[in-house]
């Protein structure tokens, strides 16, 4: 299985999830010294998604009344050779709602995955950032493999049903040689439909395309908004361009400190924490909880229905069934947002009844499936930037010598996102690190904002960046609430002190908690 994505999860009802299958835009760059950053993008009307994107509507109009523009920008393919075959990378704006003379700039944000696509995101949360549009042009992007920027094309939507169904996680050898088999199935097709476009998408390779993005956009700092993964690629952006920092935000923030292994292990004692909020939650309202008496009785019945659906899946949304695994995938994607608490509740109030749909439409939230079968690129994407940046590969001696571990941080999911390590296995592209570099001296103040509740990235994260951004650099904040990421949790404090950074430059004192 792709590893857990750190996408800032869309909202969905019960009813209803949110959330060019070819190398686009490969030949010369049409420049006519061949400098790309002299391009000049023609911004148009945005058209439908692509189905790499998720499919559906164009974007509805801003809170103004204003339109979405969409453009497509030329990057080098392979960036060791940037006079080569380039690709088309898309990018969506919202021009600055202020005065001309009060525009700062082009705020360029990207909502990680990674593998999330930007000019689908950005729309979605578009008045969350109404504030920070006075002064800024607000941007995103597909990231090189993602959505319309030469997405990364693993299997078809009928295949990816079969894949997410499978059992993830093993419980003899018939089992590990089957998840096997599925795993470099999955990516023996990923090196075939994509084999262009895999060795070149790295997070070094798309911290560049940022700087052209920065310089194609006619601005001489980059302002940024980094969520999740995001972060990691705002840090790896400081490393390579530390004097091009302007204002830069980092929110639900990567660890860039630990290794693939690591991050896994921290994900899985994140979730668990996440979990024990959720069933603490759930007991200590007025009215009587529905899915158990106490907060352990809450986990231990969601402990047994797991048990059970390993060995009878139930009816979840015709004609697949609710199998253990993406039971699981679900109850993850719901503990991403307590906004998500009361779906879970129902979903596992539902599922004890027989019915799975709840969790299984969570589950395709997470997968990226939307109701008519039809998948993003979301989890090739994540497979890809994910295996092409981690330089380990675990094998099945190594999980099983980590389940104990790996069990001991959570009895729910331990063993799932423990089996998740072999995803890299047996991938085309190496590896480039261990984990990335972010040591970025000399670099603007970068903003830092961890959320103690965070289950996607630990809270201990911000921490760890801001070591690594450098001394004077990172700027730690902390936010104690739930969900992954702090902003968009509509805190005052979190939010007064990032529109006053980002907006008036005022940087926060370094140790700020906001409650």
């Amino acid at each position: 299985m792709p590893t857990l994505l750190g996408l800032r999860a869309a909202a969905l009802t019960v009813t209803a999830v949110l959330l060019s299958t070819v190398l686009a835009g490969c030949g010369d760059d049409d420049t006519q010294d061949g400098d790309l950053t002299r391009q000049e993008l023609s911004w148009e009307d945005c058209p439908t998604p692509s189905d790499a994107q998720g499919g559906g509507a164009a974007p509805s109009p801003l809170p103004d009344g204003g339109e979405w523009q969409c453009a497509t920008m030329k990057a080098p393919l392979d960036w060791d050779d940037p006079k080569g075959d380039t690709i088309g990378l898309e990018l969506i704006r919202a021009r600055s709602s202020g005065d001309e003379g009060a525009r700062i700039g082009s705020l360029i944000f990207n909502f990680g995955g990674p593998g999330g696509s930007g000019v689908t995101s950005l729309p979605s949360f578009a008045e969350d950032y109404e504030t920070l549009r006075t002064r800024y042009d607000l941007v995103s992007f597909d990231p090189r493999g993602v959505g319309r920027s030469a997405p990364v094309i693993c299997q078809n939507d009928q295949q990816l049903d079969a894949y997410f169904q499978q059992d993830a996680t093993p419980d003899d050898a018939a089992e590990r040689t089957e998840l096997l088999e599925n795993t470099k199935g999955f990516n023996d097709d990923c090196e075939q439909n994509s084999e262009k476009i895999l060795p070149h998408v790295r997070t070094t390779d798309a911290a560049r395309d940022l700087d052209l993005m920065r310089q194609v956009l006619g601005d001489k700092k980059l302002h940024y908004f980094g969520i999740s993964y995001g972060t990691e690629l705002g840090g790896v952006y400081a490393h390579l361009f530390p004097e091009r920092v302007g204002r830069a935000l980092f929110d639900a923030v990567v660890d860039p400190t630990q290794n693939a292994e690591q991050g896994s292990l921290g994900q899985t004692k994140g979730f668990q924490l996440a979990l024990d909020n959720f069933a603490e939650d759930c007991v200590s309202k007025a009215e009587e909880c529905p899915i158990g008496d106490s907060a352990q009785d809450v986990k231990d019945r969601i402990a047994g229905l797991l048990e059970d659906l390993d060995r009878t899946p139930i009816p979840g949304v015709f004609p697949r069934e609710l199998t253990q695994t993406a039971a699981t995938s679900g109850i993850l994607q719901a503990l991403y947002s307590q906004e998500f608490w009361e779906y879970l509740t129902q979903g596992l109030q539902e599922a004890y009844g027989g019915d799975g749909s709840i969790l299984m439409l969570l589950s395709d939230s997470m997968n990226g499936r939307k109701e008519n079968g039809e998948y993003s690129n979301i989890a090739a994407a994540n497979a890809a930037i994910n295996c092409a940046d981690d330089k380990p590969r675990y094998d099945t001696a190594f999980v099983e010598r980590k389940r104990p571990e790996f069990r001991a941080a959570s009895p729910l999911f331990g063993d799932y996102l423990a089996w998740g390590m072999i995803a890299c296995t047996d991938w085309a592209v190496p590896g480039a690190a261990d984990h990335p570099v972010v040591s970025a001296p000399g670099s603007a103040p970068i903003l830092v904002v961890g959320n103690t509740g965070d289950p996607a990235t630990p809270y201990e994260g911000a921490r760890k960046m801001v070591e690594a951004l450098g001394e004077g650099v990172g700027i730690e904040l902390t936010y104690r609430g739930q969900g992954h990421g702090a902003y968009d949790s509509k805190n005052k404090c979190v939010q007064d002190a990032v529109n006053g950074y980002l907006l008036d430059g005022k940087v926060p004192r370094a140790g700020t908690v906001c409650t």
